[in-house]
């Protein structure tokens, strides 16, 4: 694939990678920024779920990177710039020096997307998680212990904010999901197909370690301080991580990673 060279900050080809800090990509027309060489391979690879649009490659990096701009598709253009160049165009010094545009894959309804699990399957539902830090961590957990899928409320941040994106190493690209989603709506659907629904809570009576394992399991998190609001609480089981030291609680993305842990991997 030929690399084509940019030395102009302002040229019209690139402006999709322009000012990202300032005017992330993030639901405008479907379009994602990727940053960071881990991200990019997962975007390039078979097991991403999102297409690769274009990548702007830092000149320095362009020997490394020979691999992977091979393995992107034909039509996807890699452009390289000088790094004083690639700064001018992301309004910010960019010490990774790669960025890449990928389209989100179509969303599919929950009730399908439940369907075709398998019988054993784990997955998360996330309630009105707001921090990209804390959903780049629950995904890259999901990923990690092979949860199935990850299910966000119409109150979590989106997924495809760069920086949830470089957070979860590119877990984001390659994890099926379903957003948007009614609460309670999600978690019924869940009951209905088969799942067990656990809502993890500090104030549960029923210690994480104990829990049975197997079976369609859904591990439902919410955010960190409010957590889970009583009517969500009151249609699952509920889950808790006992504490020492005086702490009530962990770090959403540390107490889903911890309950994957538990129900993906047997006694």
């Amino acid at each position: 694939m030929a690399v084509i060279p940019i030395d102009d900050p302002s040229d019209a080809r690139v402006a999709g990678f322009r000012d990202i800090r300032e005017r992330d990509l993030t639901g405008r027309q479907g379009l994602f920024v990727a940053e960071g060489e881990v991200v990019l391979r997962v975007l390039a690879s078979p097991a991403s779920l999102c297409r690769p649009v274009a990548a702007l490659i830092a000149e320095r990096r362009i020997a490394a990177m020979a691999d992977v701009i091979e393995a992107l598709p034909p039509e996807v253009p890699v452009w390289s710039a000088p790094q004083t160049v690639l700064d001018g165009v992301a309004g910010f010094h960019l010490h990774r020096g790669i960025l890449a545009l990928g389209e989100k894959p179509a969303p599919r309804p929950l009730v399908d997307l439940l369907g075709d699990l398998p019988a054993d399957a784990v997955v998360v539902a996330a309630c009105g998680i707001g921090n990209h830090d804390n959903m780049g961590g629950i995904f890259r957990a999901a990923a990690a212990f092979g949860a199935a899928a990850v299910l966000l409320d119409d109150r979590c941040c989106d997924p495809f904010y760069r920086k949830a994106i470089r957070v979860s190493v590119g877990a984001v690209l390659r994890t099926p999901m379903a957003t948007g989603l009614d609460a309670v709506a999600m978690v019924d659907a869940l009951g209905a197909a088969g799942f067990r629904v656990l809502a993890m809570t500090p104030s549960s009576a029923s210690p994480l370690h104990l829990a049975a394992r197997g079976g369609r399991t859904a591990i439902v998190l919410g955010a960190e301080g409010p957590g889970l609001p009583n009517h969500l609480l009151e249609r699952c089981e509920t889950i808790g991580i006992p504490m020492s030291g005086g702490f009530d609680s962990l770090n959403v993305g540390t107490a889903g990673a911890i309950a994957l842990h538990h129900f993906t991997r047997q006694a």
